[in-house]
């Protein structure tokens, strides 16, 4: 078993780590192996052993029905982005909830994906629409005003499984910390650092960043998604460390796509601390996939997203056979 230093994974100080081999110093294996670790590191073998390989005599209703509320004037790309990111990753349908002036958007970039549509520019105020039977996916591009804040409220206080909070939907919660209370419990919120700091506040080092994160999982009972170059997943005290990834992915609609793997794992019943880990690994693999055909500077979040599929695939490739 190899252990290595969390100080190697964090912005402030994995760029000191350099190159690094690890090797054995003699502590004792026993009680290594009962230490309490800071961190764990989610493995190909880790990733392979939760996939849930789909039964022959099955059907789109044993994959779940994801609801994306995504979009606004002018970002109705997040819209797509999420939507097709949850039918790469497997759901059995996907929904959007979008303003009316995005409809035929959603309609003509994904076939695939159904339309709810409100009446206005935005969410109307009078949102009445009935949620329960989806697993929701709200925030990217969604925009933060006073009909689009209300119909995120009454969106979420339906909702009695966890749900995927990213984007916009972080920056109303931040905004208006009575909506905590709505939240149901092992939620996934899949924050940047500035999406971060709105939630939690300063923070002085990394570790500082990492506990304050740790707290804000324990006390609101959710899941975080601290997105970066080793995106890390934070549930409790618990923290993931994912190594998969690229420069490549640091582009526009790349978080938007998580958000849709994550949601789209959910709906196929992953518990939520499964679907967050695989989610962010599969996304990461996705994106080192692509980029042996495409640059990193060509790397497009839909490009990511296509990948999904040959980032499982790769799971069961033999290890020599794996794509580097």
């Amino acid at each position: 078993m190899k252990h290595l230093s969390l100080a190697f994974f964090l912005p402030q100080t994995c760029k000191f780590a350099g190159t690094f081999e690890v090797v054995q110093i003699g502590l004792d294996p026993e009680y290594m192996m009962k230490a309490q670790p800071l961190a764990q590191i989610t493995t190909p073998d880790a990733a392979k052993s939760m996939y849930k390989p789909r039964e022959k005599f099955s059907h789109k209703g044993d994959y779940g029905h994801v609801l994306t509320m995504a979009g606004s004037k002018g970002k109705m790309g997040a819209a797509v982005l999420s939507s097709g990111a949850a039918l790469n990753m497997g759901a059995g349908k996907v929904t959007a909830y979008v303003p009316e002036h995005g409809n035929h958007i959603l309609q003509n970039s994904l076939p695939e994906v159904m339309t709810i549509s409100s009446n206005g520019t935005d969410f109307i105020t009078d949102f009445d629409h009935d949620l329960e039977d989806y697993t929701l996916c709200i925030g990217p591009g969604l925009s933060t005003g006073d009909d689009v804040r209300h119909a995120f409220a009454k969106a979420i206080s339906q909702q009695t499984q966890p749900v995927v909070i990213d984007a916009d939907g972080l920056n109303i919660l931040s905004d208006h910390k009575e909506y905590w209370k709505l939240i149901p419990e092992n939620s996934i919120l899949t924050p940047h650092d500035g999406e971060l700091e709105r939630l939690i506040g300063n923070w002085k080092d990394d570790y500082d960043r990492l506990e304050k994160a740790q707290k804000l999982s324990t006390d609101k009972d959710v899941i975080l998604v601290l997105k970066g170059a080793h995106t890390i997943v934070v549930s409790g005290k618990n923290l993931y460390i994912n190594d998969t990834g690229n420069p490549g992915m640091a582009t526009a609609g790349s978080g938007d796509v998580l958000s849709g793997i994550i949601t789209g794992l959910l709906a196929q019943k992953y518990d939520a601390l499964t679907a967050a880990v695989f989610g962010v690994f599969l996304h990461g693999r996705a994106g080192d996939i692509a980029s042996q055909t495409y640059a990193h500077e060509g790397l497009k979040a839909s490009i990511i997203s296509n990948f999904v599929g040959a980032a499982i695939l790769d799971l069961f490739r033999p290890e020599q056979q794996q794509q580097q």
